[in-house]
């Protein structure tokens, strides 16, 4: 059996003070990457998610709801967690769906423009919402998008339109990484493949 690429008690280490906030928070990586961050690191956690605070309980997490619906929502998310804990230092965007389950030919045009409005515009709002507060801090920051392997090939007949969006992300992180990095807004993308989070 190889080796796995990580080593299983590897633990992230940020700055102490750095807020950081993640999307997708009370998904199984979302989730699975705030209590790494507790465990090692004095940060501040924004958790957006559809559990309060991604069901962790710390002084150090601020719960956030919000229902995506459009930019303005994305916008309101980024300055709700500015507002709360005195600026931002770092986006993660984990919050992802898929809203058919069928072949992408018996698609209703409805659950399409879902799959892309959340899994590409939604990446977009929110990394230029903290992109623009990043750079009037003038303090630099981190934002990282995820991506999917399976784009690499197209997505499967039933998966087609999350493919296509996370395609799109990971050109969203090549512009964004060109526009952020005079700023020191290092912006970087994580192709995922099948991981036992819940999401698969």
């Amino acid at each position: 059996m190889p080796a796995a690429f990580i080593n299983p008690n590897w633990l992230p280490r940020v700055v102490p003070g750095t807020r950081i906030l993640i999307t997708g928070a009370s998904g199984g990586l979302g989730g699975a990457l705030i209590r790494m961050l507790l465990a090692d690191s004095d940060c501040v956690i924004g958790a957006h998610g559809a559990s309060k605070g991604a069901g962790v309980k710390d002084k150090r997490v601020i719960p956030l709801r919000r229902t995506f619906r459009n930019e303005a929502d994305c916008v309101n998310l980024v300055e709700n967690f500015v507002k709360k804990a005195g600026g931002i230092d770092a986006l993660v965007v984990l919050s992802g769906a898929i809203h058919f389950s069928g072949h992408w030919n018996d698609m209703p045009a409805k659950d399409w423009e879902r799959d892309i409005a959340v899994n590409l515009n939604q990446a977009f709002y929110l990394a230029r919402a903290a992109m623009r507060l990043m750079r009037k801090q003038k303090r630099g920051g981190r934002i990282l998008l995820t991506g999917t392997e399976s784009a690499l090939h197209g997505g499967s007949p039933t998966s087609f339109p999350y493919a296509i969006a996370k395609r799109g992300t990971e050109c969203l992180v090549e512009g964004l990484a060109r526009e952020g990095a005079p700023h020191r807004i290092l912006v970087n993308g994580v192709r995922l493949g099948y991981i036992k989070s819940g999401f698969h």
